[in-house]
């Protein structure tokens, strides 16, 4: 009995060591797997929040991509409405100055035309006056010869170097034949007269004969320094500088037009060359004063556009047009 006793103790005690001795290491591995499991948790949530990353860069790179190429297009739109802006302007600017020297073309014409209206309005009363002074003489004649008795009745010549005298008959003198030599013309002076000079000068220019037109034009100046068509020949003298790429010679010239002949047609056009042959000699603020001054002084003509359309393809403020 009493060893009986003895045994269930240590029975039970045996099994509490068999039931109690495990139970550290099942805790141990119940928790290693959830740690396990709340890394792997993690990992996938790591996983998809990298995912989602990657796919919010490649939209932000798709969108920047899109803004790059909208960015682009629109700086080729914008570059090519300057071009398009410059390349009007300089049409507008060049139909301008065609329009501009159609219209010298016309006036230097206009110019010509009144000129030999001028001659030919001065013939008329040379021969006027010449027909007065005949008549004059034929009724001093037949006057004398009806108060002097007897008519003459045959055609005697007259000697040799003298005027010849009218025929008479019944007392009349005729008419076929004059009673004097028609009245020798004044000397001509040293020069052509100035019309004519600058017709030739001016033919010359528009036949490309520069060297015979600068000249000519030279010639004007000199003998007429006070006509006013000197001051078209300095300023044809300015175009054949400018040609020639004399700008600084041309830009004289054309000031010449201003500071002497002020009234002249060509005044505002030449001050409009000026201004470009300052431009061509990289003097750019002093060619922009002038197109400014030009535009200040003549703001309605045709020149004033011409400078407008240059100041605007340099950048450059324009003066608001004068009303």
């Amino acid at each position: 009995m009493h060893r009986t006793l003895r045994i269930v103790p240590a029975t039970l005690a045996l099994a509490a060591v068999l039931f109690t001795a495990p139970t550290p290491a099942f805790a141990a591995n119940k928790d290693m797997v959830e740690l396990q499991t709340q890394v792997r948790a993690l990992q996938d949530a790591i996983a998809r929040l990298q995912q989602s990353n990657d796919e919010r860069m490649g939209v932000m790179k798709d969108l920047i991509q899109q803004t790059t190429d909208a960015v682009n297009k629109m700086a080729q739109t914008m570059d090519g409405v300057q071009r398009q802006m410059r390349a009007q302007s300089e049409s507008t600017g060049k139909n301008v100055e065609q329009l501009s020297g159609q219209m010298q073309s016309l006036n230097d014409s206009l110019d010509e035309l009144k000129a030999r209206l001028g001659r030919v309005e001065k013939s008329i009363g040379d021969v006027q006056s010449q027909q007065q002074s005949i008549s004059a003489k034929l009724d001093s004649g037949g006057g004398g010869a009806a108060s002097g008795g007897a008519p003459m009745t045959t055609d005697t010549p007259a000697p040799s170097g003298s005027p010849a005298a009218p025929i008479v008959r019944n007392g009349k003198p005729s008419a076929a034949i004059p009673a004097t030599a028609a009245p020798a013309l004044p000397t001509a002076p040293s020069a052509p007269p100035v019309e004519d000079l600058y017709r030739t000068a001016f033919s010359d220019y528009n036949g490309a004969k520069y060297t015979l037109a600068s000249a000519e034009f030279n010639d004007v100046i000199k003998y007429y320094p006070d006509s006013n068509l000197a001051g078209n020949a300095y300023f044809y003298l300015g175009e054949i500088d400018y040609k020639a790429g004399r700008f600084s010679a041309a830009a004289k010239n054309y000031d010449k037009v201003a500071e002497q002949y002020p009234g002249n047609q060509k005044t505002a056009v030449s001050q409009l060359r000026k201004g470009e042959s300052l431009l061509a000699m990289k003097q750019t603020d002093a060619g922009v004063r002038e197109l400014r001054s030009l535009i200040q002084r003549y703001p309605n003509t045709q020149e004033a556009t011409a400078a407008r359309s240059k100041l605007n393809a340099l950048g450059v403020t324009v003066v608001p047009r004068t009303r």
